[in-house]
């Protein structure tokens, strides 16, 4: 039978005809999706129009109108019919009865019916009371009757609309984010309601009023399709349950997906998910487009009448290539990313720690812009990685914003395989990847705890990326983790160490709660599998990040407190490895040669070296981050603060720092203190060495106060902070030297940051007799061998008040 032959019998035998033709188009297996859905809605609307013109016909100045998904000719199989009388207010008798004529077969057919009867000023006044009434308005379709009338309706409700836009669109944001904190989050549901959870048909909808107010637009790529998606897994699901439900229960889902032509419930959910996180994004920007462009007009007027013209926005910059500009990240007017590989991570890291969201077309244009990262990564896209993952909460929203414009995946290649996927775990709040996400922020929380963030805060990112691969996801995750990690650059001894936090990051948790504590055997075969204190310690801080963050059911004080008690007793059986005093490197040539000249001269002496090529072959080892910075010394007081000073002066930033004493040839007299530093420009170029020179002897005669300068520089230009740091941390380390206190430091890097460590040491009376510092992505994890004046280590009592003191400084 043709189309036209289905309505024609739709139209010439009553409800009976127009129920057999709907069974007819709902069970042809030749059309579903869209045209079966528009189908439907031009078959209901050939029926609804013979039944407007039956018997005497319609009374004048009347007419029938379609509105919600009706309206946009998006009937699923059990949608409700919602429909509007309009009159123009004559013949009430008449439209009552049109009224009775129209709605009795809806109801005598079992179908939903939502229906009113209205003029247009009462379809108008409805609409202003009523936000619901108002929206469903904007999809209104003539369906029979006076088109003149229907067209004037549409006309003046869109006009009503755009001018009450401002009034409008923050109800209509709050009923919204009301409705997503009753029914949840649509991409991580395992019995999602398709309609009303956040990221649904819903959220679509009301993007599409934002778009009807020209106030502001959705980003468009992908949303249709992501829409498409949704309805058509509605459509299965009402042909499966024979019902009007919007909710995808578990029992329901691998019928639902073998209507769909996929393979199991979990590739259907997934579909799923992924739609809804389209939408999602999409409803994220535009309501802080809408926001944006709101505060705009209204601090405009008051902007003009202050300042007698339009001001232009202020960008404030973040690092090389990325600025602030009206509460987003934006790139720079001088960022290239087709010449600037780092530049996404750099850009995202920079996002993060200041709690910005990424500007969605800074995105799309370093997707579509920039060249892939070479192979290893540069210690430079390690670090922004790193300081991304580190970034606590604001890591979330900017990694979608990476994940929207398939970011994440060029970088990654591995995550497609998690992206999206369900865990039919109840236990587990999140989709794989997004659990992955949400262990890194926790991880976050925990970088005081451990000598290397870094490896942490990666290991939570990968510890599940075995899951979707055959066989033990932690078996498979540790062979990938190993690839992941020797691309983005580690070296080694890190990829080792990262694969096994990734192998073994359920033991502890299992063995606590699983084995008896008490037999050796059980202590000694974790030990076997950690190998080291280091190991131990991160993966007691992923062991509690991962669990965390896959809900409030997987951790609790009891489980804490088992794996603490286990990881004490592993402990004791890897005591063996006790730091030792730091080596000392033989001095090379150029060292020699430095502090030769600074006793000569007793003055400072500075080398800043770049390296301007790459090198020829690939080394062994990943690069140093930043540029080689050598100076010596006289052995002095206050060394250390005033060089850390001048290069925060600067606006340099200390990778790595190690101070030692030079041991000089023999026959020379004197004492020197070698500093050998890697440093990067904050953003923009390098000093010259002469004017980084001239400071240093100033901040050492005291010529130059280095804490007025950065307190001038912070008051004139303060720095974002988005991100609540974890409070540095300070500790003593037990039996670390023979010959010094160990103090170390642990905290969120900052300008300044080893400068104001090294003034607290200087005030606290002792003496740096060595420290190695390094800058692990946003964390800065120090150590300083000090003693007193006399040379030898500090008393335990005073080394823990030098400690105290030292946080106390920090956290201030």
């Amino acid at each position: 039978m043709t189309g036209k032959d289905t309505h024609d019998e739709a139209e010439n035998s009553g409800p009976s005809g127009y129920a057999a033709a709907r069974l007819r188009l709902l069970t042809e297996e030749a059309r579903s999706g869209p045209p079966r859905r528009a189908a439907l809605a031009d078959l209901t609307d050939t029926w609804l129009g013979g039944l407007f013109a039956a018997g005497a016909g319609a009374p004048r100045g009347v007419s029938l109108i379609a509105v919600g998904g009706y309206g946009r000719a998006e009937l699923s199989p059990r949608s409700d019919l919602d429909l509007l009388l309009l009159h123009d207010g004559g013949a009430p008798e008449a439209v009552a009865a049109l009224a009775d004529r129209l709605w009795y077969p809806v109801w005598d057919l079992g179908l939903d019916l939502d229906h009113s009867v209205r003029t247009p000023a009462e379809a108008r006044r409805t609409a202003a009371e009523d936000l619901k009434v108002q929206l469903g308005l904007l999809d209104a379709r003539h369906v029979a009757g006076d088109l003149g009338l229907t067209t004037a309706l549409r006309t003046s409700v869109l006009a009503d609309w755009r001018n009450q836009a401002p009034k409008r669109l923050p109800a209509l944001r709050e009923m919204c984010e009301e409705r997503a904190e009753r029914t949840g989050e649509l991409q991580y549901l395992l019995e999602p309601d398709l309609k009303e959870a956040r990221g649904g048909l819903r959220d679509a909808t009301a993007l599409r009023a934002v778009a009807a107010s020209w106030l502001a637009d959705a980003p468009r790529e992908g949303l249709a399709e992501a829409r498409r998606r949704l309805l058509d897994v509605r459509d299965a699901l009402h042909l499966t349950t024979g019902r009007a439900t919007d909710r995808l229960a578990l029992q329901e889902q691998d019928q639902v997906a073998a209507g769909l032509g996929m393979l199991d419930a979990d590739a259907l959910l997934r579909q799923v998910y992924e739609a809804a996180r389209v939408i999602a994004y999409a409803t994220d920007v535009t309501w802080r487009e809408v926001g944006r462009v709101l505060r705009s007009r209204a601090v405009r007027p008051r902007l003009r009448a202050l300042m007698g013209g339009k001001p232009g926005p202020e960008r404030t910059p973040l690092a090389e290539g990325v600025v602030e500009q009206d509460g987003e990240v934006v790139l720079a007017r001088t960022a290239r990313p087709e010449r600037d590989p780092v530049l996404p991570l750099r850009a995202a890291a920079a996002a993060a720690q200041a709690g910005l969201p990424l500007s969605p077309h800074a995105v799309r244009r370093m997707a579509t812009g920039a060249r892939p990262l070479p192979t290893p990564w540069p210690a430079e896209a390690r670090e922004q990685l790193v300081t991304l993952l580190g970034s606590g909460r604001p890591t979330v929203q900017v990694w979608e914003a990476l994940e929207a414009e398939g970011l994440v995946n060029t970088m990654l290649p591995d995550w497609e395989r998690v992206r999206c996927r369900p865990q039919r775990n109840a236990v587990h709040l999140w989709t794989v990847d997004r659990h992955l996400i949400e262990t890194a922020v926790r991880a976050s929380e925990f970088t005081r705890r451990v000598h290397r963030p870094d490896l942490l805060l990666v290991a939570a990112l990968l510890h599940d990326i075995g899951k979707g691969r055959p066989g033990d996801h932690s078996v498979a995750g540790e062979v990938i983790a190993q690839d992941v990690a020797a691309r983005i650059g580690f070296d080694h001894h890190d990829v080792t160490v990262i694969a096994t936090l990734v192998r073994h990051h359920l033991l502890l948790v299992e063995t606590a709660t699983r084995r008896d504590l008490d037999d050796p055997a059980t202590v000694r075969a974790v030990a076997e599998a950690v190998g080291s204190q280091g190991t131990l310690e991160l993966l007691h801080a992923l062991t509690e990040a991962d669990a965390v963050a896959t809900g409030p059911a997987a951790w609790s004080s009891w489980r804490a407190a088992l794996v603490a008690d286990l990881v004490r007793r592993v402990s004791a059986v890897l005591s063996g490895n006790v730091p030792a005093d730091p080596a000392q490197a033989e001095p090379t040539a150029e060292h020699e040669r430095l502090a030769l000249e600074a006793v000569a001269t007793a003055a400072p002496v500075l080398s800043l070296r770049a390296q301007t090529e790459p090198p020829a072959e690939p080394a062994g080892d990943p690069e140093p981050l930043g540029v080689e910075l050598l100076i010596a010394v006289p052995d002095q007081a206050g060394v250390l603060p005033a060089a850390a000073g001048v290069l925060a002066v600067h606006r340099l930033t200390v990778r790595t720092a190690e101070l030692r004493a030079l041991d000089l040839p023999d026959g020379v007299d004197g004492s020197v203190l070698l500093l050998a530093w890697r440093v990067a420009a904050e953003y923009g170029s390098l000093p010259q060495a002469t004017r980084l020179r001239a400071d240093l002897v100033r901040a050492l005669d005291g010529s130059l106060d280095i804490a007025a300068r950065l307190a001038e520089r912070d008051a004139a230009h303060p720095r974002r902070r988005g991100v609540v740091a974890p409070p540095a941390r300070v500790t003593v380390a037990p039996a670390a030297s023979r010959h010094a206190t160990v103090i170390e430091v642990r905290a969120q890097d900052a300008p300044g940051l080893l400068f104001r460590i090294g003034r607290a040491l200087e005030d606290a009376a002792v003496r740096v007799r060595s420290a190695h510092a390094s800058t692990l992505g946003a964390n800065a994890v120090d150590a300083f061998y000090v003693t007193d004046p006399e040379g030898t280590p500090l008393p335990a009592e005073e080394a823990v008040a030098v400690a105290r003191k030292l946080e106390e400084t920090l956290r201030g």
